[in-house]
């Protein structure tokens, strides 16, 4: 069966984020320091809602001096201004692109990063971002909508009942073994070559062999 589209993890598999600041955990250290315990519920809050830093102090009851939200917006500014794409993530997606294969992003992520991704990924098909879906990575909610964007109906048992999906990431939970819930077959990015796929570029290959 015909691989009909690729799925990618943006961050640490697309694009990469060169000065690290983390304005939102800061954000959450400071209502740390005012007696307010951070929960894993906050991050799925921050993933799954249209929250900029002045919506996330408000909503989590965090005070926040104008001083240090300017120092925190700084940071966030700073953020992504060094975002990039990996070199191999161009030559990958224009690869897939020239054999008629469609490409979408999959990504976990707060609303500032969206804008920023779009323009960078521009010539892909389709975006699931969390804070748009208002569902994370590994929920199939997610997966369902960014299949939806591709216009694919991903296979599930034998025999085949749809379209070939793949996907990659470098989260084993979210990008390879989250997607198999519908059907898209996940395959692990290791950048560090400590495993089977290190380079996006041989994930392309790969696929087009499969193809």
């Amino acid at each position: 069966m015909p691989i009909a589209a690729v799925i990618f993890d943006a961050f640490g598999t697309v694009v990469q984020i060169g000065r690290k600041r983390h304005p939102y955990r800061q954000l959450l250290r400071i209502g740390a320091l005012q007696g307010r315990r951070p929960s894993a519920a906050d991050l799925h809050r921050l993933m799954t809602s249209s929250l900029d830093l002045d919506a996330a102090a408000e909503t989590f009851g965090i005070c926040v001096s104008p001083a240090q939200m300017t120092s925190l917006q700084h940071d966030l500014e700073e953020e992504l201004d060094s975002i990039t794409v990996y070199p191999d993530a161009i030559d990958a997606l224009r690869l897939l692109k020239a054999e008629g294969i469609a490409t979408g992003i999959c990504s976990n992520l707060a609303v500032p990063y969206g804008p920023v991704l779009r323009q960078l990924l521009s010539e892909v098909d389709g975006f699931a971002l969390s804070y748009e879906v208002g569902e994370m990575k590994p929920h199939p909610g997610i997966y369902r909508d960014i299949c939806h964007q591709l216009g694919v109906n991903p296979a599930r048992g034998m025999p085949p009942s749809g379209e070939r999906v793949v996907m990659i990431g470098d989260s084993t939970q979210c990008d390879r073994d989250g997607p198999g819930a519908i059907g898209i077959s996940g395959f692990y990015l290791d950048r560090k070559g400590r495993g089977s796929i290190s380079c996006l570029m041989q994930f392309a290959e790969h696929v087009l062999r499969i193809a």
